[in-house]
């Protein structure tokens, strides 16, 4: 298992401020070696960290996730039970993820998340923000009763994962290729970063497989944009919803299994983050509870017209 790979490796490795340039580096560069058998790639770290964040943006940007995770629990549990619909109907379109006011500062947090590196690091909880507003595209469909408005609103909620996605990849792949220049490799001693590897070492490096630019966020857009097209066409079509329905089963599977995977071969195994993707698994569960419970009311009333 690669956690407890990492732990025999940790006992090996420089101290944490040469930790923190593996795990910021952007440009590694590669030079001649004079052993090309036992070291026949040598790189060293060629780009200077501009530093972290002081801790309070951490602070700011760990409480707004908080409270965005806090509300969209409670908005799925009231949809559940069915009490205070009408009321949530139109407010819960303002206060999920996904929505015109909260994604414009998700984006920006992941923006700026590369130096966000203290108490909430966004190279360990990035991923989690960005699940999160996956399963709120997912879960929540605007009821706009103008189909422009509607259009421009999920045009808008596309655009947003998307340079979402782009943002986490720029925080996360210096992470992963850092990681792998430590656990990977060997120190040789020419300066602090230079390292000695048996095999190239490519961009996200080779040990995590998860971005955020992937087949998970393509479904989630190709949800968005069925739902864009039932509206246009008229939500009679089977074919089409049939379509939906399957895209959005797909994305929840998908962002389960990446939350799993997250879970199991994160480098970083606390019990925050764990926490963190736990949490987009209890969101999950809950999206499924409210999907067999309206398949369970649709059968009964389909059963007791029939026996009219």
């Amino acid at each position: 298992m690669l956690y407890r790979r990492d732990l025999a490796f940790r006992s090996e490795w420089p101290s944490e401020d040469v930790q923190a340039i593996f795990f910021k580096c952007v440009r590694w560069q590669v030079e001649d070696t004079m052993d090309p058998i036992n070291c026949p790639y040598h790189y060293y770290c060629d780009s200077t960290y501009p530093g972290n964040h002081p801790p309070y943006v951490d602070v700011l940007a760990f409480l707004f996730t908080t409270a965005l995770y806090l509300v969209t629990l409670a908005i799925m549990v009231v949809d559940i039970s069915r009490r205070g619909r009408t009321y949530l109907r139109e407010s819960k379109r303002y206060l999920q993820p996904s929505g015109p006011v909260s994604l414009p500062l998700i984006l920006l947090v992941l923006a700026k998340g590369s130096r966000i590196n203290t108490v909430f690091p966004l190279s360990c909880f990035g991923p989690a923000i960005l699940q999160l507003l996956q399963v709120s595209a997912l879960t929540f469909d605007s009821r706009i009763d103008k189909d422009v408005r509607y259009a421009f609103l999920q045009a808008s909620t596309i655009s947003g994962i998307l340079h979402a996605s782009l943002y986490l990849d720029s925080i996360i792949l210096p992470y992963y290729t850092g990681f792998d220049a430590l656990v990977s490799s060997t120190f040789s001693g020419e300066c602090p970063t230079c390292v000695c590897r048996k095999e190239v070492l490519v961009v996200g490096g080779r040990l995590i497989r998860y971005r955020g630019w992937s087949l998970t966020t393509f479904l989630v857009i190709g949800v968005l944009c069925s739902r864009i097209l039932c509206r246009v066409t008229g939500e009679n079509k089977s074919k089409i919803m049939s379509i939906k329905t399957l895209l959005e089963s797909l994305g929840l599977i998908l962002i389960t299994v990446d939350c799993i995977y997250l879970i199991r071969r994160s480098p970083e195994q606390s019990l925050m983050r764990i926490a963190a993707f736990g949490g987009v698994l209890v969101l999950i569960c809950l999206q499924m509870i409210k999907k067999m419970s309206a398949q369970m009311i649709q059968w009964h009333s389909a059963h007791v017209k029939l026996d009219r």
